[in-house]
């Protein structure tokens, strides 16, 4: 319903409701002012939101959260501000850091797996977990490998080291010698655009920190 519609059904009904009347034409005039002022309120309301701001609106709600962009782009700027929007509110459990990755990559929480390293009876660790997630939802996030692997690390509870590892789809045939075709786990072709993704781990032991 438009705004002159709105204020043509508030007048009594000695007045004419009809829009092309005197009546109607006159009050069309602070209608259309209301639709614009309407307009721009919802323009700044959308400025405001994360996944809308572009450049410095963006910076000022980074600032607010005190996240730094750096060299980062827009869509990554907007990972690293809610990132840690989730990790303020994080207490550093298994939950939480699947509930904050989950916010970070906007995926399902069933598709994030989070092991404890020193439960690992080949090769126990203390103090370290292992973390996978899908690796095409880092590439339509824009993230790479190095800077979710920083990301995680930050996620976790302080003296806690995680390995990341990314599940790619990629995959040998099932028979030796035999040709199979797979959109999902093989090579793109001709005929197809997209292939299997390959995975990647990243190792926080060799890797500097720097500030996120």
């Amino acid at each position: 319903m438009t705004a002159l519609q709105k204020i043509l059904r508030r007048l009594t009904y000695n007045y004419s409701k009809d829009p092309e009347s005197n009546v109607g034409k006159l009050l069309n005039i602070t209608a259309t002012e209301i639709e614009q002022l309407e307009n721009t309120l919802s323009q700044i309301d959308l400025s405001r939101d994360i996944d809308e701001a572009e450049g410095e609106t963006l910076d000022r709600i980074g600032y607010n959260f005190q996240q730094w962009r750096g060299q980062a782009t827009d869509p990554v700027y907007r990972i690293l501000i809610k990132s840690k929007i989730a990790r303020n509110l994080s207490e550093g459990s298994l939950n939480a850091i699947i509930e904050v990755l989950s916010i970070t990559l906007n995926i399902e929480k069933e598709e994030i797996v989070i092991r404890e390293l020193w439960a690992d009876p080949s090769e126990p660790e203390p103090a370290a977990i292992f973390i996978s997630v899908p690796t095409e939802s880092l590439n339509e996030v824009g993230f790479s490998l190095t800077q979710f692997g920083r990301l995680c690390n930050r996620v976790v509870a302080a003296g806690v080291r995680a390995d990341v590892l990314l599940q790619g789809t990629f995959a040998f045939a099932t028979v030796v010698d035999v040709s199979e075709q797979d959109p999902e786990g093989g090579f793109a072709n001709l005929t197809q655009t997209t292939g299997g993704y390959l995975g990647a781990v990243y190792d926080p032991q060799d890797d500097p920190d720097l500030p996120m």
